[in-house]
């Protein structure tokens, strides 16, 4: 078992910044991916961005790129997620995933954790 606790969350102006953290516990050596999705109201939950463990590739959704940058502290077992340049349109539920394995090239996020609330005013 892998328990998140993401953090960072809140309400900011167009154009400005936040830094959301997600902290993982237990199994965490297992992991080969961690993952940023989000949940607007109404609307299905999205990818937003994911970084590999091992080496630390990152992916991106085409509407973040440039914007966000997604990182990590292995030896913390912490994933960060800085978005900047927000955007009201980037208001949503924002969840950490963890993703202990691969299936072809998709990797299957099995944990999750509670969200943190990001408003962007316009």
């Amino acid at each position: 078992q892998v328990q998140l606790v993401e953090s960072g969350g809140g309400l900011v102006q167009a154009g400005g910044s936040l830094r959301l953290s997600c902290a993982a516990s237990g199994r965490t050596f297992s992991t080969y991916a961690m993952g940023w999705f989000r949940q607007a109201p109404g609307k299905a939950r999205e990818y937003v961005a994911r970084i590999n463990w091992s080496d630390g590739s990152t992916y991106y959704q085409d509407s973040v790129k440039g914007r966000f940058t997604i990182s990590r502290d292995a030896a913390k077992n912490t994933v960060f997620l800085q978005m900047n340049s927000l955007k009201p349109e980037d208001t949503a539920v924002y969840y950490c995933a963890a993703a202990p394995r691969v299936v072809g090239a998709t990797p299957r996020y099995e944990y999750w954790g509670q969200g943190t609330q990001v408003t962007v005013s316009s």
